[in-house]
């Protein structure tokens, strides 16, 4: 038996089960807030996990995943041999609404105050 064919389904948070401190956590961090940028911009489950340009390896990354997965900010879904990612979006947005609209804003508009 192959593992890659066995491996455990992703465990899930809800986006109602997430209290607010874990979510801005998880934003927090450059490379999940370039995860979660990244699958804004893609349509539900066409982002496989090594298709994110992110500089970390896969060990990094699949802890990345899981503390997105921990905040209720992704789900993912096992299509053959790929995991495909789609952002919870209506559901984080309802839970913390304006929280993405806010993290996930041009980066040129984060910097307009800064000097």
């Amino acid at each position: 038996m192959s593992n890659r064919s066995h491996r455990a389904a992703p465990e899930h948070t809800h986006p109602d089960d997430v209290p607010v401190q874990t979510a801005l956590a998880a934003l927090a961090d450059p490379v999940r807030l370039q995860l979660v940028r990244e699958l804004a911009t893609t349509a539900d489950w066409e982002h496989t996990c090594g298709t994110f340009d992110v500089p970390v390896g896969k060990a990094a990354l699949s802890h990345h995943f899981s503390v997105l997965r921990a905040a209720g900010l992704i789900e993912q879904r096992d299509m053959g041999p790929k995991r495909v990612n789609r952002l919870r979006r209506p559901e984080f947005d309802q839970r913390f609404p304006g929280l993405l609209d806010l993290v996930l804003r041009d980066r040129r508009d984060s910097g307009e105050h800064e000097r």
